[in-house]
């Protein structure tokens, strides 16, 4: 059942137009193909990602956190109760007022005291400002370096500035170096995100946030596997560039330093412009891939 199943997905009918096939997608005459199997140097990518990001926090975000005087509040540290702890742990970290009155009965101490403790107990499990702003430091330089290598890459393209070219030959389109490893690199960092999910902050939005980078490591692998290279890489670029001016947003929400604040608000600057609308407009095109002509803009 799996190998008909697997037959019928990779059926060359479902991908290509009459005349082509996977054979015409085999490496050859010093010509380079995108394939589901170069997919797997993603998993060591992710990794070195997990060893640079822990380098960086150290060296990096810590020392810029004291100069740009992210402050952290002193929180005051509970008594030692064996009692409190193990209901804390094991059962629930808000209790209720029948819950409280049986742990008071149960320590000696008085309802005051108990929900004192459960309070500052729940302060110290909270994440440091320090950390929240280190999580916020790496994603930022991240999708920054990346917005700047990705436009290095295209710059020199014609797809940049003229969408039908990305649909030229298609889906015979050579695979470009700077492709593969912008590919590569930025599948490879979502998926070290989805690794330290542990240990990060856990946010609001956490499931939201999971649902997001899911998607984003399928479309992209999807994108991949299919050959849709230079759409691809366009969409990450237009990504990538909203991506960090929206971590830069965290630095505001970290920081105490008036002057630095308003020199980040200077240096990085919000521009008027939504992905998700010209994300659709990139795609729009692709029927041209196969010589038919294309239809007159309106």
């Amino acid at each position: 059942m799996v190998s008909s199943l697997s037959e019928w997905f990779w059926n060359e009918r479902l991908w290509f137009p009459e005349g082509l096939g996977w054979a015409d997608l085999e490496d050859k005459d010093g010509r380079v193909y995108a394939k589901a199997s170069d997919l797997w140097v993603v998993l060591p990518i992710a990794l070195a990602f997990l060893v640079i990001r822990q380098i960086f926090e150290r060296l990096v975000a810590t020392p810029l956190a004291a100069v740009m005087g992210v402050e952290e509040k002193v929180r005051l540290i509970v008594s030692h109760n064996p009692t409190l702890e193990s209901f804390y742990c094991n059962t629930t970290k808000n209790p209720s007022q029948s819950s409280i009155d049986s742990l008071c009965k149960q320590t000696g101490c008085s309802e005051r005291q108990v929900q004192r403790w459960f309070r500052r107990r729940r302060n110290q499990d909270r994440p440091s400002l320090l950390k929240k702003f280190k999580e916020a430091s790496w994603r930022f330089t991240f999708y920054l370096l990346a917005f700047i290598a990705g436009l290095a890459a295209l710059i020199d393209k014609p797809w940049l500035y003229d969408f039908k070219e990305m649909w030229q030959g298609f889906p015979i389109l050579t695979l470009l170096p700077s492709q593969y490893w912008y590919y590569m690199i930025e599948l490879g960092f979502y998926v070290s995100l989805i690794f330290s999910v542990a240990s990060d902050v856990k946010r609001k939005d956490f499931k939201e946030q999971m649902v997001h980078h899911m998607a984003t490591i399928f479309l992209i692998s999807f994108s991949w596997c299919v050959n849709y290279i230079r759409a691809g890489t366009l969409i990450m670029l237009l990504h990538d560039s909203s991506d960090y001016l929206l971590e830069h947003h965290l630095f505001y929400v970290h920081l105490s330093n008036d002057y630095v604040l308003s020199v980040l608000w200077i240096l990085l600057p919000e521009f008027p412009y939504d992905g998700a609308a010209v994300s659709p407009y990139l795609l729009g095109h692709p029927h041209s891939a196969y010589g038919r002509p294309l239809p007159e803009q309106r």
